[in-house]
């Protein structure tokens, strides 16, 4: 039995929440060039250094890692193959976790170098983006306005969950805010307004702009299947990655479901479950599922095609009394930047819409009508 050892480094860089062994990037290295000298310019090394520490793991696991065969390229023993797929798996179904541990460090330590940092505490449905705008933040320039002194800066707190776990946390005050995503133009009387309607209250609840993303089928190279739509799915049985319930991908899957006349137990391997757009991507990307639905970003990431399905906001809320707080301030600041809208029309699938700006709840979530109805009048006067 192999245990691990588990490290971090501190730097002024702002870096993905990885715990990675160097051999990984070796194999994946060696694999992808077909050799070891390839291997070892890609990763700007010596042949000589990655030849020893390949040898130098093969005795520490016991076993080979690299077929060689004279006149072929060097290829991964299947062992090293179940290895490098075991932790890119892993990697992804654990990068919620591993980048709230990361956030957990990063926040003791902004308070520690800068006891003037605002922290803005964030529960949110895993998205790209908002790992994107956490590292955009801290590499950002503070601008000085009325209410935040230019010595302050922004320090996001992220804590990865599912939407609705997200607004509970909000309810709680376990969190300043909280990020969703909904269909765009979803009605009333549907799953998402069943969902989120008993979590949200106008008055008390404020919608702040973020972003629009697409979600789609991700699907291997080439879509060897010819899927295209869920109807597709269902027709060729195809073993499908699904979310967990809870998370807004979960309740837009369900939403699309009954858009299309079709039940969830119809979806071969429904119950299985992958808790990001990351953890379903790489489960496909591995062979164990030929389709999840997801986001265009962790489909390029591992490297596989994507149909698009449909678009959806991703949306911020806090409560009314937090609009005031400095943190809330300068996020909404940062977000209607030009440098932070640039960033994010970079990322597959994304865009800007209304980014930071303060929304009627009706506007967004038109299942919302709060207007109070005209009283009846009393049975005297009719």
């Amino acid at each position: 039995m192999h245990r691990l050892q588990l490290h971090y480094t501190l730097s002024r860089d702002a870096s993905p929440a990885l715990v990675r062994n160097p051999l990984i990037d070796l194999l994946q290295a060696v694999s992808s060039q077909g050799s070891i000298s390839g291997g070892a310019r890609a990763l700007g090394l010596s042949y000589r250094h990655v030849w020893g520490e390949l040898k130098r793991w093969e005795n520490e696991l016991g076993s080979e890692l690299l077929v060689w065969e004279k006149g072929q390229n060097a290829r991964l023993t299947e062992f090293g193959n179940k290895l490098m797929w075991a932790e890119r798996q892993a990697q992804a179904r654990l990068a919620p976790q591993i980048e709230a541990l990361q956030a957990e460090l990063e926040r003791s330590f902004a308070q520690a170098f800068d006891s003037q940092v605002h922290v803005v505490t964030l529960y949110a449905s895993h998205d790209d983006a908002l790992t994107a705008l956490r590292a955009h933040a801290l590499q950002s320039p503070t601008a000085a306005t009325a209410d935040v002194p230019v010595q302050s800066r922004l320090h996001l707190d992220i804590r990865f969950t599912g939407s609705v776990d997200a607004i509970r946390a909000l309810n709680e005050g376990r969190c300043a805010m909280a990020g969703f995503h909904t269909l765009l133009g979803s009605g009333k009387k549907t799953l998402t307004e069943r969902t989120y309607k008993p979590l949200l209250q106008p008055g008390q609840h404020k919608i702040i702009g973020f972003a629009q993303r697409t979600q789609g089928l991700m699907v291997p190279r080439g879509n060897p299947l010819g899927l295209h739509r869920l109807q597709d799915v269902v027709r060729t049985r195809a073993r499908f990655a699904n979310r967990s319930l809870g998370s807004g991908t979960r309740v837009v899957l369900d939403e699309l479901l009954v858009q299309n006349g079709l039940q969830a137990d119809q979806l071969r391997g429904h119950q299985h479950t992958e808790p990001s757009h990351a953890a379903v991507a790489q489960s496909v990307a591995a062979g164990q599922h030929d389709v999840g639905l997801g986001i265009a970003a962790a489909a390029a990431q591992a490297g596989l095609d994507f149909v698009p399905l449909a678009d959806e906001r991703y949306h911020l809320v806090c409560l009314k009394s937090a609009l005031e707080q400095p943190g809330v301030q300068r996020l909404r600041q940062l977000l209607q930047t030009p440098e932070w809208q640039h960033t994010l029309a970079g990322l597959p699938g994304y865009q800007a819409l209304q980014s930071g700006q303060v929304l009627s709840m009706r506007q967004v979530l038109p299942w919302w009508d709060y207007r109070q109805q005209k009283p009846a009048a009393p049975a005297h006067m009719s």
